[in-house]
């Protein structure tokens, strides 16, 4: 299990940083807008996001 979370983490630095290297304004563009958001549309956000990503991950198991 902790072989699957960091080969997720892993693939998560490498997107999030080939996006800040590849568009680094449309990044700051988009955490303005995030700026912006209340609180709880960014908590609800993220939960579903690691919902998704939990699931996904329970999927791919062997």
């Amino acid at each position: 299990m902790i072989h699957y979370l960091a080969t997720a983490f892993a693939v998560v630095l490498v997107v999030e940083g080939l996006l800040y290297a590849l568009f680094p304004s449309g990044m700051k563009r988009m955490m303005e807008q995030a700026m912006m958001l209340p609180s709880q549309s960014l908590r609800t956000a993220g939960l579903g996001a690691a919902v998704i990503g939990v699931f996904v991950l329970w999927l791919l198991r062997p």
